[in-house]
């Protein structure tokens, strides 16, 4: 293969740089792709026969986060990468979501995509790169793909809007915006903004989407040179009268289970037609069992769209702009630092609050600028809130996605550390799920944050929107359940609070969306947010006045840099001789702040009086109670306060003369001096002449 090299000036501060025909050769399509100085490789490889035993597109995509990307090495004892970070799991769904629905319905063979950060200048994000790459990769290889994919960041400052940001850029800004799409429309998009209105959100897509144009056309023109020829994809084949048998078999009563039946009782009759088709026409078509399913499966589909193109109606008897029933509930639980239950028609998360030290905190070892966290949020999708069972193996890349999406949402009205100098742990736990977890965990998020007495001012709620468009228009659903989901053309969530939107996902179905049909939703969800804003409020409208009584209380202090060592003393034995004696933590930031937690005020207050000794300076001329240390022939050596002491020469320990110090002091003994003198070296001269 020939090497190409296309360089795309999109408007950032650095071009997006293509190459192909270097590295990883023996791929079906690979492509390395460069913004200033971090670099990605993509390569994209399928099995040479499809999966005959799956009914769905097997396709994986996975990002390597290699830390010598960054010039890092790894921590720990096995000095290499591990398990995915939460970085690099998040890039992997990243580039997952926009490539995903442009493959062929029946093509099933394996796809894998693999990602791997090259080098990294901890300037330019890699997942935008990662997105691009994957788009190439499968543009030129003969993987059937209906692309190419193009896609942006998206920053603001001071209302001016900025392609492809570099971290310190996306900081200072109050817009974090990915999206991506083809040349005509928007297939995802992903952002977290700092209470931005619906507004500034589609003027920002729209400005993406000019860039996202001259990516698409410049990976036309690569395919076009380095492209291989397309597989082609057989159509699946079924025995004649098989699609008309079970349609005149299951549709009137698949119709039924559509017609205003809540989950539970709709998939069992559902359930119940499938088992009925499949004995009805086992003979007749044996060994179709599996095609019976997915016709059942595909006129389920069709007789819920036609429901709401035809009579705007859904499958639970709702308006396409009806929310479900919503009850709000905070302070269940007794020995969590706050907790809240929130419930919309058969979806409900419980979250709960801990507040902890700022030493506690999320330390991050990646290639990103950042560097640990103060504020976690966890969401968390048990078997059981779907009445399945399967086997518990951690957080699946949905749950770490989704808990993700909440915290990008809650970040923006989390005080100061300054402000709370706390570190901030949220779980939410999925008890109930039929659609819109993630949009619940936000409601239920911010509740519990306010029982908690966090300060957050501001009440955050979310809601899921989908779509179904076809020929005879489209119809936007307001706060969709699972099956309008699966069946819908769009999964939209929106967070945000009464002045504006924190945080926005978007996937795609179908080939994409306008932006004019963006505006549309957002104003919908716009209405369904205040209406879930005014329900929470009912429950909670503020911070509790005052923290739980299991919660930490703080005293903060703040000492001179040159002083953090005497606080914290030889191999951290003051430190330890306060925490053990007062019973409280104490973190030391590199600026001289000093944060004491203690679970009564005693405690800190004393932890703090330890501490105030420890670095208090003495003054010449002024009296101060010490004990004998060191006896020596020419005078007594007294500690004063811890770590300081002096010299009380054997002339000045009384007016009458004396011949050994020994006759007057001894080691241990109190005694009250005064400071006579502080030479140039630090040197403390005293007296207990005249002291009384």
């Amino acid at each position: 293969m020939d090497n190409y090299e296309i360089r795309i000036g999109i408007g950032g501060a650095n071009d997006l740089i293509l190459q192909t025909g270097k590295l990883a050769k023996q791929a079906n399509g690979s492509v390395v792709v460069r913004n200033g100085d971090t670099v990605v490789l993509v390569a994209v490889t399928a099995s040479k026969e499809p999966r005959e035993d799956i009914d769905y597109f097997p396709l994986t995509v996975d990002f390597e986060e290699k830390l010598y990307a960054a010039g890092k090495i790894p921590g720990g004892y096995i000095k290499r990468e591990g398990r995915p970070s939460e970085h690099a799991t998040l890039t992997s769904r990243l580039i997952d979501r926009p490539i995903r629905p442009l493959f062929p319905k029946n093509y099933h063979n394996e796809v894998q995509i693999i990602a791997t950060a090259l080098s990294s200048d901890l300037e330019n994000p890699i997942d935008v790169c990662g997105i691009v790459g994957a788009s190439v990769a499968l543009s030129i290889s003969d993987i059937p793909f209906f692309g190419p994919v193009g896609a942006v960041r998206v920053g603001r400052i001071n209302g001016n809007f900025i392609i492809n940001p570099t971290y310190q850029q996306i900081d200072q800004g109050d817009l974090n915006l990915v999206v991506a799409g083809t040349s005509d429309a928007i297939i995802m998009v992903e952002c977290g903004a700092k209470q931005v209105p619906e507004s500034v959100i589609l003027d920002a897509i729209k400005e993406g989407h000019k860039a996202i144009i001259k990516i698409v056309e410049a990976q036309l023109e690569l395919a076009e040179k380095a492209g291989r020829p397309k597989q082609e994809v057989a159509e699946k084949q079924l025995p004649d009268g098989l699609v008309e048998d079970i349609e005149k078999f299951a549709e009137e009563k698949i119709r039924e289970a559509l017609n205003g039946k809540m989950k539970q009782e709709r998939e069992a009759m559902i359930e119940e037609t499938l088992n009925a088709a499949v004995e009805q026409f086992s003979e007749k078509y044996e060994g179709c069992e599996g095609e019976i399913a997915e016709i059942i499966t595909a006129l389920e589909k069709r007789v819920f769209r036609e429901n709401i193109r035809e009579h705007q109606t859904r499958p639970d008897g709702r308006a396409l702009d009806q929310i479900r029933p919503i009850t709000c509930e905070t302070g269940l639980l007794p020995r969590t630092h706050g907790s809240s239950l929130f419930t919309r028609g058969q979806t409900q998360v419980l979250t709960t609050v801990t507040l902890g030290t700022i030493s506690e905190g999320q330390r991050i070892d990646g290639i990103t600028t950042t560097e640990g966290k103060r504020f976690m949020h966890q969401y968390n999708f048990p078997p059981y809130c779907v009445g399945e069972t399967r086997p518990f193996r951690g957080p699946s890349r949905r749950d770490i996605g989704h808990g993700a999406l909440v915290e990008r949402s809650i970040l923006p009205i989390i005080p100061a550390e300054e402000e709370f100098p706390y570190t901030i742990r949220v779980v939410s736990e999925v008890l109930e799920s039929n659609g819109s977890s993630s949009m619940a965990s936000v409601c239920a998020t911010s509740m519990a944050l306010m029982d908690a007495g966090v300060p957050t001012q501001q009440a955050i709620a979310g809601v899921a929107m989908g779509l179904v468009i076809d020929e005879a228009g489209h119809y936007i659903l307001t706060d969709i359940q699972g099956i309008e989901d699966s069946f819908g053309d769009m999964d939209f969530k929106i967070a945000g609070t009464r002045t504006g939107i924190n945080a926005l996902q978007m996937d795609i179905k179908v080939k994409g969306i306008t932006p004019e049909l963006m505006r549309t939703a957002l104003a919908q969800a716009n209405e369904a947010r205040m209406f879930i804003l005014d329900k929470m409020e009912a429950d909670i409208s503020k911070p509790r006045p005052e923290l739980s009584a299991l919660a930490p209380r703080i005293i903060q202090y703040k000492v001179g840099v040159d002083k953090i060592g005497e606080v914290i003393g030889p191999g951290g034995k003051n430190i330890r001789k306060i925490t053990e004696e007062t019973d409280s933590k104490v973190d030391i930031l590199e600026d001289g702040r000093i944060y004491i937690y203690s679970t009564d005020k005693e405690s800190g207050e004393k932890a703090l009086g330890m501490i105030q000794l420890l670095v208090q300076e003495l003054e010449v001329g002024k009296e101060y109670w010490g004990e004998v240390k060191r006896i020596m022939s020419f005078g007594a050596v007294v500690e004063m306060l811890p770590g300081k002491d002096g010299l009380v020469h054997i002339s000045q320990i009384s007016d009458k003369r004396i011949e050994k110090v020994q006759d007057v002091l001894k080691v241990g003994q109190k005694v009250k001096v005064r400071v006579r003198e502080i030479d140039d070296t630090g040197k403390v001269s005293l007296t207990m002449k005249g002291v009384r």
